[in-house]
């Protein structure tokens, strides 16, 4: 065995027996203070424990349930949290949010912008009304409000000399929904998609990362419920690539990487992460 695999195998084991994991040990985010939108549950929990996981102060943000997000930052310490309520369908509250965001610790470095809704109803065959009232908070939820908190991140981070951006798109913005119910979903997750890419084009200079992330299907709540008008799990996961669902950890994962500025060169990028369901 060489000397260089023997010391990563060392490395490896000694982190192991401190109680620390390999992604520990890639990702100290000790110094970052941490916006996360829709930490309830899902894919905003998972980040938020691996957030936690890897020494960031993080600011959990939920728009009804509380509960959810003490759950998602139970693992870490008081010191470095702050929970947050705002609701996303009121125009102004994104600004609120930033703005309490950002007195918890004078500054913010990383804004994830995870919060979204999939609502049901607004299908071409449903009442001129429905199809309005869906596409209006869906518009409101996913598209107002996030690029709203966009626009507030590149004016602090203008000042502060830089920071980053993560956006959370959905592969359905490249490919279409499966479901014409959802038309609403994919186009607002096509408009964000777009705009954090503006956002990577015009202030990369400024030390300004901006990416975007697009999972495919997610073991979340919001997955199941999509798998249910589709068939159930078991025919949703046989139509993918490796028969199975992605863990939202794997999207934590990636955050938690993206959040360290180790990647500045991967700004302005789409990252797909559907275990090979849909390649382009």
């Amino acid at each position: 065995m060489s000397t260089k695999i023997f010391c990563g195998l060392h490395f490896i084991a000694r982190a192991v027996h401190n109680g620390l994991s390999w992604g520990w040990a890639m990702h100290d985010l000790s110094v970052k203070t941490i916006l996360v939108t829709g930490s309830s549950k899902g894919i905003g929990a998972a980040i938020v424990r691996r957030l936690g996981e890897a020494g960031a102060h993080v600011i959990l943000h939920y728009g009804s349930d509380r509960a959810g997000a003490e759950r998602a930052g139970k693992a870490i310490e008081a010191e470095r949290k702050c929970l947050l309520q705002a609701d996303l369908a009121q125009r102004g509250q994104a600004e609120a949010l930033w703005d309490a965001a950002q007195q918890w610790r004078g500054g913010i470095d990383v804004l994830v912008n995870n919060a979204a809704v999939m609502l049901w109803g607004g299908g071409f065959q449903e009442p001129l009304d429905a199809w309005d009232a869906v596409w209006d908070r869906t518009l409101e939820i996913n598209v107002a409000a996030p690029a709203r908190l966009l626009r507030r991140a590149v004016r602090h981070f203008l000042k502060r000399g830089g920071g980053t951006i993560v956006t959370l798109s959905s592969w359905t913005a490249q490919q279409g929904t499966a479901l014409p119910d959802t038309i609403a979903y994919g186009a607002s997750k096509a408009a964000i998609h777009c705009a954090t890419q503006t956002i990577a084009r015009s202030f990369a200079a400024d030390g300004i990362l901006a990416y975007i992330l697009a999972p495919g299907v997610v073991d979340t709540r919001m997955s199941h419920q999509s798998a249910a008008r589709r068939g159930g799990v078991e025919k949703v996961s046989r139509g993918l690539a490796m028969e199975e669902w992605v863990p939202p950890e794997d999207v934590a994962e990636l955050v938690a990487l993206l959040a360290s500025g180790r990647l500045k060169h991967l700004s302005g990028a789409t990252l797909d992460i559907n275990g090979a369901s849909y390649i382009r």
